[in-house]
């Protein structure tokens, strides 16, 4: 019998070797970062062995606890990456950042910057996506402290990358509370950190950031200076009309001119109407778009003629749907089958084009007889238009629309219902 018991033995002490090996407090770099990685695989409750591990004095145990934190991804992992918000290592504070987002915006660690970093020894390369749309729903609450952690990364990490994340994240999570860290990163020299602050300020959409943001209107970064007129636009800076003007006379680019003529179209003012006429019929489509949406905004009765002739000869369909808009604005709402409205709403159904009638009819249901008829066409609208009615219903809605957005979350199609069951949850949201 003592063989059969020695070999148990030595078996039973063999197979916890590489347990005890790999604990956290193992004096093995290499062992430590072993444990880390074990521990992602046992759930929220080896949080409590990760955090310790954040404290480490080697970065690649730091970055794996974190990126173990994240792969877990409960509750239970926030305070933990707040903490990690605060680390010398900037692959930590990226990795940090996005697993923040990704707890109120699942699937983001896919898509964020730590998914394309890469890193040899102390140098880490990593590349923003040009996509920026990303945005959680408005019922959506985020603790505060997630936000002042993001907005003290924006406005001091010490690697710009960490910086720019960090911007993109307040944005994606409309962290108004971090729009003072915001301006000041503004004032740095990288442009890609200037340009996420930017498209941040645009997420979150408050009327009072636009004097912070006008001073860069005539940066020398196209990439910026499209960003800032664009946000300017959208923030309705009345004040930035006289430099949209300048901008828009002497461009640096067609894209730039295009931009311009946007904000200023976003702006409603009479003195900008020669401006809409100079370029109702210019050969660029962009500058035509752009037009109508100015006349539209100024509600001028006599323009009518005008834009529903070029509406009718139209062939490309950025300017057509914007004269589509023009021509609801200017009173022609109904919703019969040839109409510029029920044009809108069947563009609905185009991947390439619904973003842009999406934001028309955002604008347009503000109207609430406009509203009326969109609510009265949903329940016999397409799949596709149903589902993106029940956004616009819900963003430009009152409680009147309730009714329609919960007849839709009883959809027998379970994606229209799950796209009517969020249209209320962002609706009441909303709501007083």
């Amino acid at each position: 019998m003592r063989p059969l018991r020695l070999l148990v033995s030595t078996v039973l002490l063999c197979s916890s070797l590489p347990l005890a090996a790999q604990a956290p407090e193992n004096p093995d770099p290499k062992q430590r970062i072993r444990a880390a990685r074990d521990l992602a695989r046992q759930g929220s409750g080896a949080i409590a062995k990760l955090q310790p591990m954040l404290s480490d004095p080697v970065a690649e145990v730091r970055i794996e606890a974190v990126k173990a934190i994240v792969e877990i991804g409960t509750g239970a992992s926030l305070d933990p990456l707040l903490q990690a918000t605060r680390d010398s290592d900037a692959e930590v504070d990226i990795r940090a950042t996005d697993g923040l987002v990704n707890f109120y915006l699942p699937g983001y660690v896919r898509t964020g910057l730590s998914a394309s970093l890469r890193r040899i020894g102390n140098v880490f390369t990593a590349k923003f996506t040009d996509t920026n749309d990303q945005v959680i729903d408005p019922y959506v609450e985020v603790r505060p402290e997630v936000v002042a952690a993001l907005g003290k990364l924006a406005s001091g990490a010490t690697a710009m990358e960490a910086r720019a994340n960090a911007a993109r994240a307040c944005g994606i999570l409309r962290g108004r509370s971090a729009l003072p860290d915001l301006y000041q990163a503004l004032h740095s020299r990288d442009g890609q950190l200037i340009y996420e602050c930017l498209v941040a300020i645009r997420k979150i959409g408050d009327t009072a950031a636009a004097p912070h943001i006008a001073f860069l209107l005539h940066d020398l970064d196209e990439k910026v200076q499209f960003a800032v007129i664009e946000t300017t636009g959208l923030l309705r800076n009345r004040e930035a009309l006289p430099d949209l003007r300048r901008v828009l006379a002497d461009p640096a680019s067609i894209k730039i001119r295009r931009a311009a003529l946007g904000a200023i179209a976003m702006i409603p003012d009479q003195a900008s109407r020669p401006d809409y006429l100079r370029y109702f019929a210019d050969k660029d489509d962009g500058m035509r778009a752009a037009a109508a949406e100015g006349l539209a905004r100024l509600k001028n009765p006599s323009d009518l003629p005008l834009v529903r002739k070029a509406f009718d000869e139209e062939r490309k369909m950025s300017p057509r749907l914007s004269q589509a808009f023009a021509l609801v604005m200017l009173g022609q709402s109904e919703a019969g089958e040839l109409s510029p409205l029920r044009y809108l709403v069947n563009s609905l159904n185009s991947v390439a084009w619904r973003g842009v009638s999406r934001a028309f009819l955002i604008e347009l249901a503000r109207d609430p007889a406009i509203r009326r008829t969109l609510q009265n066409a949903t329940p016999s609208a397409a799949k596709a238009e149903k589902i993106e009615l029940a956004d616009i219903l819900a963003r430009s809605g009152d409680k009147d629309t309730l009714a329609c957005l919960e007849a839709l979350s009883r959809d027998p199609d379970t994606e229209v219902a799950q796209a009517g069951l969020n249209a209320s949850r962002t609706l009441k949201a909303r709501l007083p």
